[in-house]
């Protein structure tokens, strides 16, 4: 799945403001607030969603690549992507979220007293097909899992705990220090439980009190059309279990391309080198190039010369944000022999006499000092 555009996603138009942009993320943020929707996978994206928009949008450089650009434009210069999670959020708009009423200077983020479960990262094996189209697979992973004897508590038979006297089963402390800049309130995971708002009275006996297993779990990923090589996808919560009830780390999917035999990517666009023999090339001939469709017929006209590219629009690789799709490009080669028999020897010393076989350059060739310039740049 693509991703929406980021104007649609904070529900702003793209003439607004600065002040409107960071208003706008900030009602996203109350509305989605992991605080305010416990367990909820939905609004968990919704709320990294909007802080990717805002990322963006709300930093006026990196906004005018994207106006211009799309999302191609701040692949690379987004801080999170596919790898964000919810902890990066707090820390870099925590002045944001101060004042939303989740707490004070750290954005009083409750699920950051849980602990989280680690992300796993994977390699997904794409042909050249299988990123044309999309592809859906399915991986078996093995991971930490929530360990069904206790619910994921780590307390036995999941009720042998109780709430830590000390923060009240809330899992931090906060505490006000007096400063020179006037007074700053922090909040702090409980020392007494470890930030887990509660006190295990005695261990579960499968999982010792850890809360999650040694298991494996059969993910489907759904890969969009126009990946590229090295690019990752991130599937939220499907990494590995948290100890006693956290949150669930990320799936990091890193997609690695399969070279096709024929064809060469270049971006969007496919290229195939396509070898024609002197007299295919001086007569003009019909020929089967491949495709990521299967093969496409083409007329090559009489007199082609070498390195002259032949463009079938449309049949490269659609773009990930779905900004079109390339094309394939026939880059013509004209394949000289080199042993020759007599009798062809002859044959061709007959031809060099016409007239025809002469070179007749159309004055400076441009085209081949481009292509020497590029060879040395």
């Amino acid at each position: 799945m693509s991703k929406r555009d980021y104007y649609v996603v904070l529900g702003v138009s793209k003439t607004a403001t600065q002040e409107e942009i960071k208003k706008a993320y900030r009602q996203q943020a109350l509305r989605f607030h992991p605080d305010k929707n416990p367990g909820d996978p939905e609004a968990e994206e919704k709320f990294k969603e909007a802080a990717e928009a805002y990322e963006v949008l709300g930093n006026p450089d990196k906004r005018a690549r994207y106006d211009q650009f799309g999302h191609a434009g701040v692949g690379s210069s987004s801080g999170f992507g596919s790898g964000m999670n919810i902890d990066d959020i707090f820390e870099h708009f925590g002045d944001i979220f101060g004042d939303l009423g989740f707490g004070g200077f750290s954005g009083g983020h409750s699920s950051s007293r849980r602990s989280r479960g680690s992300n796993i990262r994977i390699k997904v094996k794409l042909t050249l097909e299988e990123i044309a189209h999309g592809a859906k697979k399915k991986v078996k992973v093995r991971k930490d899992i929530p360990c069904s004897a206790c619910a994921g508590t780590g307390a036995k038979d999941g009720t042998s705990y109780t709430t830590c006297p000390t923060c009240n089963g809330r899992g931090q402390v906060t505490r006000v220090m007096n400063t020179f800049l006037g007074r700053m309130q922090t909040t702090t995971a409980c020392p007494t439980c470890n930030g887990q708002g509660r006190i295990i009275q005695e261990k579960c006996p499968v999982c010792h009190g850890t809360g999650v297993v040694r298991g494996e779990e059969v993910i489907s990923i759904n890969i969009p059309a126009g990946v590229e090589d090295g690019m990752q996808l991130s599937l939220n919560s499907q990494g590995n279990a948290s100890r006693s009830g956290g949150l669930k780390g990320d799936l990091i999917v890193l997609i690695e391309e399969i070279e096709h035999p024929e064809l060469i990517r270049d971006g969007k666009n496919l290229i195939y080198p396509l070898y024609l023999s002197i007299a295919q090339a001086a007569i003009g001939t019909q020929v089967e190039v491949p495709a990521v469709d299967g093969k496409i017929k083409i007329k090559v006209d009489p007199g082609t010369q070498p390195g002259k590219i032949l463009r079938i629009r449309g049949k490269g690789l659609p773009d990930i944000h779905g900004y079109g799709r390339g094309d394939l490009l026939i880059y013509v080669n004209v394949w000289i022999p080199k042993n020759l028999s007599r009798e062809e020897k002859r044959i061709l010393e007959k031809l060099d006499e016409s007239e025809e076989f002469k070179p007749k350059p159309p004055g400076r060739d441009k085209g081949f000092f481009e292509r020497v310039k590029n060879f040395f740049e």
